[in-house]
């Protein structure tokens, strides 16, 4: 038995927007096809071939067990990132907290129009004043107070339209990509725009991916010792990587050390990350996801201001061979050479 929140019908593949099996009702198929969320088709059998060919010494295809790279953005690929990306959401809802601690804030912008919770003043906000949020509720704190925060903060906080927590909205169709990939000898990464740190807490117990093995956004942190003279790390507002556009392939430069074989994306700020991998010699699989189902999930494009999805991507995806065509809801971009 399967619980989940919205079903979407993507023509050959099913994607599940919650998707948490219980384990006591899992059925016969589900144990033996190791992409049981999806349907038969050109997308799900790229994968399985691509992981098919790539392990198997025999074939020309073959890719040795230590460059078996595969890198997942995470916001729009993951999990959902609609209506605003989740860690904004969480600076947002850290804005009163903070504002309790220095009361100074009330009547200092943006904060003041955080803490009106007035929405049209809300969505009127600036990048710079994003980015003064994101400064104030980001550092300042020690690092291990910082995961205590968002640790607190994810097992109280509920999605606006699914009323569920933000870590129960991880696609599941690319949680069993990731587990078939780790299976066959893969490492699984996470490549985000979002904050490395924010990410890092729940990684693990979402897609199985340890703190290690995510590369984002990251800021500075400061060297010190606390009141009893033990050392710690302080973040400061500082950013030393953004990771995202031509920042993905520098992060995985930096963070990795070897150009992936496989990447999934959705959204133009995934674009680099795609052609990096492309561009490496061997096999190589490349991915994308385009949401257009309003009735069960989200439809963006071209004019949303999160996870933008322009044709001109459509068009460079088609022309590099990245595109298996467009399915009933979502456009999956499929790349086997």
């Amino acid at each position: 038995m399967r619980t989940v929140l919205g079903a979407i019908r993507l023509g050959h593949v099913r994607f599940l927007v919650l998707g948490a099996l219980l384990l006591a009702g899992v059925d016969a198929h589900a144990q033996t096809d190791p992409l049981a969320s999806w349907n038969d088709g050109a997308a799900k059998q790229a994968i399985l071939e691509f992981v098919k060919t790539t392990t198997d010494q025999a074939s020309l295809k073959f890719v040795p067990p230590a460059a078996r790279i595969a890198t997942f953005d995470q916001d729009g690929t993951t999990w959902v990132e609609q209506p605003m990306y989740t860690e904004v959401i969480y600076c947002l809802e850290r804005v009163p907290v903070l504002a309790k601690a220095k009361p100074e804030l009330k009547d200092v912008e943006p904060f003041r129009t955080v803490l009106s919770g007035d929405r049209e003043a809300l969505a009127k906000l600036t990048m710079p004043d994003l980015e003064k949020i994101l400064a104030a509720t980001l550092t300042g704190m020690t690092v291990e107070e910082f995961g205590a925060q968002v640790k607190d903060w994810l097992a109280a906080a509920k999605h606006p339209r699914w009323k569920r927590s933000y870590t129960e909205l991880a696609y599941q169709p690319m949680l069993e990509v990731m587990k078939l990939l780790r299976a066959n000898g893969y490492k699984t990464y996470i490549v985000t725009g979002g904050g490395q740190d924010f990410v890092r807490v729940y990684s693990e117990s979402v897609y199985g991916i340890p703190p290690e093995q995510v590369v984002g956004s990251a800021g500075g942190t400061k060297f010190g010792y606390d009141k009893s003279g033990r050392p710690m790390l302080v973040k400061e507002p500082k950013l030393l990587l953004n990771d995202d556009k031509a920042g993905k392939p520098e992060g995985i430069h930096l963070m990795i050390g070897r150009r992936p074989v496989a990447a999934f994306g959705n959204s133009i700020g995934d674009k680099e990350m795609l052609e990096y991998t492309q561009a490496g010699e061997g096999a190589r699989l490349m991915m994308l996801v385009h949401h257009d189902d309003t009735a069960r999930e989200y439809a963006y494009g071209a004019k949303s201001k999160v996870g933008s999805f322009p044709e001109a991507l459509m068009a460079e995806a088609k022309r590099r061979g990245w595109s298996g065509g467009r399915l009933r809801c979502w456009i999956w971009s499929v790349h086997v050479r």
